[in-house]
């Protein structure tokens, strides 16, 4: 959060590679959003549910050993934005067929106003928005 008190709030977290930082990113969020007071906000659920689905896809695909991920929560005016940073490499992708696997982004891309992918060096940040 900045010092002033001031939009645009942010809150950086970084997390090791361990199933753990799933339940501590989303406690994480969860204190941001409390925090800026979008507790009782009617999508705090639905965006804490994409930390944990963001979170999970990083350490499942994207984070290689030794590693860990970013998690970042914006919040400024009318949009919350989360975002997951890793070092690895892909492209996260909706499959055609659900059974594929992807049901974490079919979550995302049905609670978020918005997604997608955007490239760092090394790796890739997953972001998803939601008005507020």
């Amino acid at each position: 959060m900045n010092e002033a008190n001031e939009l645009p709030y942010q809150r950086d977290q970084f997390y090791v590679r361990d199933r753990r930082s799933i339940p501590r990113a989303r406690r994480s969020a969860s204190w941001a959003l409390t925090h800026w007071g979008l507790a009782d906000w009617d999508r705090a659920d639905d965006a804490l549910l994409c930390v944990s689905e963001l979170a999970t896809n990083a350490l499942l695909h994207g984070v290689p050993p030794g590693r860990g991920f970013l998690l970042r929560v914006r919040y400024d005016r009318d949009v919350l934005r989360v975002e997951v940073h890793d070092s690895g490499t892909g492209v996260p992708r909706i499959p055609d067929d659900p059974d594929e696997g992807g049901r974490g982004l079919f979550l995302v891309a049905a609670l978020a106003d918005k997604w997608g992918v955007g490239e760092r060096n090394p790796g890739k940040v997953v972001w998803a928005e939601f008005a507020v």
